[in-house]
């Protein structure tokens, strides 16, 4: 009988450790990329503000005379949905004594963004002219 309790209050010490410590869920869900602010990708925004907020372009080239950039970033989450999510796994978390790991690592394992690719081309005065979505039209479909 006393080494069924030992056994007992091992368990019940790792289950409340678990709980007490942030899980992967949380730790995933407050580290996702940030959201990028796809206002820059309207005609007319300056070439400089474009780099400042989605970075520095992968390529840039020269077609028919005018400046184009390739961008390819991950369209992430906001500082406000990045804590929310990170909150619910971890109440999630103390509510089932570590259990919801299993399920909420996964989640924020795929939901961690949209992958967006986008050509700029720049008018002469190096502002945004036009913009073709490559991939990620979703993510800039819902910024416009």
């Amino acid at each position: 009988m006393v080494g069924h309790f030992g056994f007992v209050r091992q368990l019940v010490v790792c289950l409340m450790l678990g709980a007490a410590l942030p899980g992967c869920a949380v730790y995933m869900a407050a580290n996702q990329p940030d959201k990028k602010d796809l206002g820059v990708l309207k005609a007319g925004t300056p070439r400089n503000a474009v780099v400042a907020e989605l970075g520095a372009p992968i390529q840039s080239m020269e077609k028919a005379g005018a400046k184009v950039d390739l961008y390819t970033f991950t369209q992430g989450y906001s500082g406000l949905e990045k804590g929310s999510r990170a909150v619910l796994h971890g109440a999630a978390d103390v509510l089932t004594l570590g259990i919801w790991e299993v399920v909420g690592t996964p989640i924020e394992g795929v939901a961690n963004g949209t992958k967006v690719s986008v050509e700029v081309t720049y008018d002469k005065q190096d502002r945004v002219a036009t913009v073709v979505p490559i991939r990620g039209q979703e993510a800039l479909a819902a910024a416009q």
